[in-house]
């Protein structure tokens, strides 16, 4: 009897346990009915229509037009150095001297063996006239037979040598020359211009490398050089954009240290292949930079358009969402007792901005950009704040899409 007894305590109060259970479930089905049915407050704006643009944005840095590295020809000691950092030189500008003293002293040595061998000229010259005046008379006196055969011919053959000796004195004038040519080359070496071959222009400084007393061999770097002028931003574009890109098309160029400023460039070259292990190619885009306020080195970002769509229906990029799989919009539908949110599966094209293009289908009416998180499609909704139709898209510095660094 006993055991019958704890027996039917235990099902009572196991059947008492399941009816909680039951009641709580049935309480939560109940609330979640009631918040179902309570109206969702959100945040709308309308479909519009205005031109979108297919816009991406690539980063990179600047690169000068051109630069080059001034260095001496012949070694020595850095005697005089006429610019630094940030000066502005011309084409043929004289920016250092090496001290000269001894391609001086080499100079005046090759002078003076050019005289030497014009001196010997000079007496190889007065040889031969003598030794040929003598051939002659030698040779009038053998045809009235006054002298004799060999007379004749040792009298030729000091011509001849006489002839060679002038010969030999005229071709060591000619080396001379060229060893005091040579000798004037180097000593002009000592004195390094900087000069260039794509027009007159000014260039800056960029480095310095020595300091004034500074012994220096062939080639050793003094300063670069580099043109400022124009500015080179070098990009490197994925396989999706490769195709898009082409020659003379414009780019903007902004860079951190001005912002809100914009510069006008130009794709100048594009590279043929892709590198293999990024997938890259690099891209080239000169940028006018007549101020100079572009330094190479910048940080910069790179806006090239690259098609345009007029008259496009467009919705707020913050109204897509996601469901089942599908991306697409929660558009607002009017009814008698109160407005709901119908979710629509749509096709997107170009974004720009805030903006992305509804390709399919025809939309038209208000769209949810805040508060769509928390509905489902048919969900009553209450408009919190109504935002106006905006005009064109801003096509500021970063809108459209990423490009790669």
């Amino acid at each position: 009897m006993k055991k019958i007894i704890i027996a039917a305590a235990v099902l009572v109060f196991i059947g008492l346990l399941i009816w909680q259970i039951y009641a709580r479930i049935l309480e939560q089905r109940t609330s979640v009915n009631r918040r179902a049915m309570r109206p969702v407050p959100v945040e709308v704006s309308p479909v519009a229509r205005r031109t979108i643009r297919d816009v991406a944005v690539f980063t990179g840095t600047l690169l000068p037009r051109s630069q080059f590295v001034a260095a001496p020809k012949v070694p020595g000691r850095l005697e005089k150095l006429l610019v630094n950092i940030g000066d502005t030189v011309r084409n043929g500008d004289l920016i250092a001297e090496l001290d000269s003293a001894e391609y001086a002293q080499q100079v005046a040595q090759a002078q003076a063996e050019l005289d030497v061998s014009r001196a010997s000229l000079a007496d190889s010259r007065s040889a031969l006239e003598v030794a040929e005046r003598e051939y002659g008379r030698a040779r009038e006196l053998r045809e009235q037979k006054v002298t004799s055969e060999a007379e004749l011919d040792e009298a030729r053959a000091r011509s001849e040598a006489a002839r060679a000796k002038f010969e030999v004195a005229q071709a060591q004038i000619q080396q001379r020359q060229a060893a005091l040519k040579a000798a004037e080359v180097r000593l002009s070496y000592t004195r390094i211009h900087v000069s260039w071959d794509d027009g007159e222009g000014e260039r800056v400084v960029a480095e310095r490398f020595v300091d004034e007393g500074a012994m220096l061999r062939a080639n050793d770097p003094i300063v670069s050089i580099v043109n400022l002028n124009t500015v080179t931003a070098v990009i490197n574009v994925i396989e999706r954009d490769f195709p898009s890109i082409r020659l003379g098309q414009e780019a903007a160029i902004s860079a951190d240290a001005y912002p809100g400023r914009e510069f006008k460039g130009t794709v100048v070259r594009r590279a043929p292949v892709l590198r293999e292990e990024s997938r890259q190619a690099r891209v080239e885009i000169e940028v006018p930079n007549p101020d100079r306020s572009l330094a190479a080195g910048m940080f910069v970002r790179a806006r090239i358009q690259f098609a345009e769509q007029p008259d496009a229906t467009v919705v707020p990029v913050s109204a897509l969402v996601r469901r089942d799989s599908l991306e697409g919009v929660f558009l607002v539908e009017a009814g008698e007792k109160g407005d709901k949110a119908r979710f629509v599966a749509i096709d997107t094209g170009f974004k720009e901005g805030e903006w992305v293009e509804v390709l399919r289908p025809p939309l038209e009416g208000r769209v949810v950009t805040l508060g769509q998180h928390l509905l489902e499609d048919g969900a009553n909704i209450t408009i919190a704040q109504e935002k106006p139709a905006a005009g064109e898209p801003e096509s500021a510095a970063l809108s459209g899409r990423e490009g790669p660094s």
